[in-house]
Parts: C-alpha cells; sequence; structure tokens
C-alpha cells in the first residue's frame, strides 16, 4: 500500500545528475549505469562519486545485462558484495524466469547478499504473466518498494494494472515510472500513487545531458502540491 508521503526518485548516471537531483529537491537516486540497455551495476568508482556528491538516499542497480534473465548469479553476489563495501546501503533488483515469473532462486540470492538492506523490485514485473500476483509475491520476498509501468510499453498502456496495484493492502510502495509524462501524476495521484521516478523527463538535453535541477524542481511541485 503507497506511503501518505509523496516521493520523487530521479535516475543519476553520475555525481552531477546526483547534484542536480539534490537542487532540485528529488528524495532519492536510482543509480545506474548504459540507459541503452535499461540500466546496469554502476562502477563501484562511480558510487564513490555519487555518495561523496549528495547525502540523498541512493538505491543501487545490480543488473548484468539487458534482458530480465539472470546473467552470471555469482558475479551479481560478488559485485553486490563489493558495492557494499563501498558504500551501497540501498539496492535495486529483479529477476524473471523464462516462464516470465518472478526468479525467486536469484532474487533470494541477492536478498541474503544484502541482509536486510532495503531494496526495489524494478520493472521486471511489467514482464510477469500476472502482474497483480506477482506484486503479492514480492511482498512475501521483503522488498518494500515495487518499481512499475503496468506494462511493457510504459505508463500510458499500464494505468488500470497501477490503479489496482495501488489498491494492494500491506504490500510493497508501489513507484510508479517508465515513459511517465507530467500529465499523468494527477490522475495517478487521485488513485492512491504516492512514488514516482523519473530519468529522461528531468533531462531536457537528453541522456547525453545532465539532470536539470529546474526540471527537477517542476516535478516535486508537480508530485508534491
Amino acid at each position: 500500500m503507497s506511503s501518505k508521503t509523496p516521493l520523487l526518485e530521479v535516475i543519476a548516471l553520475d555525481a552531477a545528475d546526483a547534484e542536480g537531483a539534490q537542487a532540485g529537491g528529488a528524495d532519492r537516486l536510482e543509480l545506474v549505469a548504459d540507459m541503452a540497455q535499461d540500466g546496469l551495476t554502476p562502477s563501484l568508482e562511480t558510487l564513490r562519486d555519487v555518495l561523496s556528491a549528495t547525502d540523498l538516499p541512493v538505491r543501487v542497480m545490480v543488473r548484468d545485462n539487458g534482458s530480465f534473465a539472470v546473467g552470471d548469479l555469482e558475479g551479481l553476489r560478488a559485485d553486490t558484495a563489493r558495492l557494499i563495501d563501498a558504500g551501497a546501503r540501498e539496492f535495486v533488483f529483479g529477476f524473471l524466469t523464462v516462464d516470465s515469473e518472478i526468479d525467486l532462486d536469484a532474487c533470494e540470492a541477492l536478498i541474503k547478499e544484502i541482509d536486510g538492506l532495503p531494496w526495489t523490485f524494478h520493472r521486471a514485473i511489467d514482464r510477469t504473466r500476472d502482474p497483480l500476483r506477482a506484486y503479492d509475491q514480492l511482498a512475501s520476498l521483503g522488498c518494500d518498494t515495487v518499481l512499475a509501468a503496468g506494462h511493457p510499453n510504459g505508463v500510458a498502456s499500464g494505468l488500470s494494472v497501477l490503479q489496482r496495484l495501488a489498491q494492494r493492502d500491506g504490500g510493497p510502495e508501489l513507484l510508479v515510472g517508465g515513459g511517465l509524462r507530467a500529465q499523468q501524476v494527477h490522475l495517478l495521484r487521485a488513485g492512491g500513487v504516492r512514488g514516482f521516478h523519473v530519468g529522461s523527463a528531468v533531462r531536457p538535453g537528453g541522456w547525453q545531458a545532465p539532470v536539470d535541477a529546474g526540471t527537477v524542481r517542476t516535478w516535486v511541485d508537480l508530485v508534491k502540491s
């Protein structure tokens, strides 16, 4: 069930993004590399730079390929341990089986690695056979947040699913992102959504340009007004 406190999470690729997001009033960062593959595990150097540049909470992606299947699970576990050693205290991950179900074994392996630290199950949920059932499974796995668009094609196609997820009792916080547009926020808020996730929407110059603090501020006002 969604928190009553609105939250804006911004995708960051580096320290400049972190500074722009914080200056604009964002609540949290999702740190990733390689948006051409929809976000992979960042380098330890980038993590350290970002943690030095901001005091916002930073959720760090653990993902080694552009699909939602596990590539090298032992490698992912090792990456997670190294990220923790470098200062990571919040994470983002999510894996599916070949049958488009949540890969419980892979998720549980990383859950063991992070040992109680908070984590988000990312948009892999949009590719599951039944996102509503998957959401209930994730509650039992212990993640505190689920990032979803409601549909593989993005928020515009997933509004009905998102509204149903927002009404789930007792589950993880719902964080809506994936092609999110400003004009969708009012409808989502009216349906109970309180968490919003943006990337390209706060980069007027595209992914090659840094996060723009003024645009972040506009989104903060939209989400929290």
